[in-house]
């Protein structure tokens, strides 16, 4: 560089210096972020996002995220419950995202340690899944996930205003959000029992959202196969078969794929279920109610042909494969 060069920026102002230096708007480290009186996202291993706005990638908007099973133990339990709600409900966006990690730390190492405070937890969380920085609501969302998978069953009485909010970000469009929401409830229909998950999704596969009603079915179809055929008999699969023909004519081909699914495996659960004896003469299954008699008896004439069209077209792809 010459020396007028050199010149040139030592007359720069600090202060613009300061200003030029901290421009890049992201946290590289944790000793930047402890200069700049802030705590610092990282803590562990970590992945890396940019986030996207209407599918342009914003190179200097970049947020760290940790992985869950990068998550280590917090230090002093103690303390960390005694901030835990004041952080959550921070104006500092840095505070929230440190607090909702911490949420998740205390999920997965100190789960009993939280319950007692639970509900407030929840409704903190479900105020970060709606802001509008997508770095707390993605946090929030991978926070949601680990809450599902430590805490089962017991989540059941507080994931309604959970799963509004994760059927909302898993149809949005950015795809960062999108995809955390979505594995998010995939951790849902994954850790809590189906037998009471699926009257908490029922509602939704009538939402006027198209892309809502066909999170909902996603999540349905997911459910399905853990129940068994006891558990298909509890909940009714009458009624799992009348969600599955309200969904083959929707808008989108992820609910009519998620339909055909269900269907599938209703009718193979249902065929097994009715086999009384063996045909003596064939060595064949004898179903009392055949598949078509049942649908028939459980749908209306149109919804009855769609459904059989899907089942039987698929048993006849089966059989030609074979």
């Amino acid at each position: 560089m010459s020396e007028i060069a050199l010149r040139d920026v030592n007359k720069i102002p600090e202060s613009e210096k300061m200003n030029e230096s901290s421009s890049n708007g992201k946290f590289t480290n944790a000793e930047e972020g402890q200069k700049k009186g802030t705590t610092s996202l990282v803590s562990g291993p970590v992945k890396t996002d940019e986030m996207e706005n209407s599918g342009e990638v914003l190179a200097n908007s970049e947020v760290e995220y940790i992985e869950s099973e990068d998550l280590e133990d917090v230090e002093h339990v103690e303390d960390c419950l005694k901030t835990l709600l004041s952080g959550l409900g921070s104006k500092d966006w840095i505070s929230v995202c440190d607090a909702l990690n911490n949420v998740r730390r205390l999920s997965v190492f100190h789960k009993e340690a939280i319950i007692s405070m639970m509900a407030d937890v929840i409704s903190l969380i479900v105020k970060s899944l709606k802001n509008p920085r997508s770095a707390v609501c993605k946090t929030a969302i991978m926070t949601c996930a680990d809450i599902f998978k430590a805490y089962n069953d017991d989540t059941i009485d507080s994931v309604d205003p959970l799963l509004v909010q994760l059927l909302l970000k898993s149809s949005q469009d950015k795809k960062f959000v999108r995809e955390a929401a979505e594995s998010a409830l995939i951790a849902l229909t994954s850790s809590v029992s189906p037998l009471l998950l699926l009257p908490k999704l029922q509602p939704h596969i009538k939402n006027k959202n198209p892309r809502i009603r066909a999170k909902a079915s996603s999540c349905i179809s997911r459910c399905v196969p853990r129940m068994g055929v006891e558990g298909i008999e509890a909940f009714g699969i009458e009624k799992l078969i009348q969600i599955g023909a309200s969904q083959l004519s929707d808008q989108l081909p992820e609910s009519r794929d998620s339909a055909r699914t269900l269907l599938l495996d209703l009718q193979s659960v249902y065929e097994k279920s009715h086999v009384l004896k063996q045909n003596i003469v064939s060595d064949e299954p004898v179903i009392t109610a055949s598949w078509e008699h049942f649908c028939q008896s459980k749908l209306s004439p149109l919804s009855a042909q769609a459904v059989l069209r899907v089942t039987n077209t698929a048993r006849e792809g089966l059989v030609i494969d074979s």
